[in-house]
């Protein structure tokens, strides 16, 4: 068994934390959750996981120590934490959207609002998953900025990491900090990529996304047994 291209993706999403230490994970969604508890069943034993709440977490779900809300404005302000949001607009430059989609005065949608997308992004690594790529999704400039990209001014610990995707891995090694085409999952063209991007990407060097190991797909197989990634990504 080699693996769903869900299970591509759920490993693709437990590198992102590859040699991140002993930091906070935030995940945000289903797949960046099961690759944060992947990387620490796996090559990241030091990574803190928390219940979304107040609470430290194993892998299992069993309670490790008391994280109060509080606390993660600490770990957020020190450069502790790495998160990983959705978006449903991103630019070249890793500006993104979640606020709404048109005018901001005037918007055609009302989205989740900027919640912690300005602070993620100006005080920590932030890594982005987005289950559908498309041109709709990768746009030449975001209708609004709500987490802040490589072309703003924003301080020293601005981190952005990574794009995992249905089709790819992406990041910011392009020209000037732009995003980069690193990986394409196996049975993807970097022509199928490329055409559902809405601007030019670094195309040099791409290689093909890792295929979970047999000790991995069997961690998988014990995190999530009714497969519900399978839904979350679409072939």
């Amino acid at each position: 068994m080699t693996g769903s291209r869900a299970d591509v993706c759920a490993v693709a999403c437990a590198d992102l934390f590859r040699d991140d230490g002993e930091i906070l994970a935030s995940p945000m969604g289903l797949l960046p959750s099961l690759g944060a508890r992947l990387a620490r069943l796996t090559f990241a034993p030091d990574l803190l996981l928390s219940d979304g709440e107040a609470t430290l977490v194993a892998a299992d779900g069993v309670a490790e120590g008391w994280l109060p809300y509080r606390a993660v404005f600490d770990l957020l302000a020190h450069g502790r934490r790495h998160v990983v949001m959705g978006a449903n607009q991103l630019d070249r430059h890793g500006n993104q959207n979640i606020s709404c989609i048109g005018p901001h005065a005037k918007p055609k949608r009302q989205l989740l609002g900027f919640r912690g997308a300005p602070g993620n992004t100006v005080n920590h690594r932030t890594s982005y998953w987005v289950p559908r790529h498309s041109v709709r999704v990768f746009v030449s400039k975001v209708d609004v900025v709500s987490g802040v990209g490589y072309d703003r001014s924003a301080g020293p610990y601005h981190d952005l990491h990574r794009v995992v995707t249905n089709l790819a891995v992406l990041d910011f090694g392009g020209p000037l900090r732009t995003m980069r085409l690193v990986s394409v999952h196996p049975g993807v063209a970097v022509s199928d990529v490329v055409s559902e991007t809405g601007f030019p990407l670094e195309v040099n060097g791409v290689t093909v996304t890792r295929k979970p190991t047999a000790a991995e797909l069997g961690l998988l197989c014990s995190l999530d047994p009714d497969r519900r990634r399978e839904a979350e990504v679409p072939s």
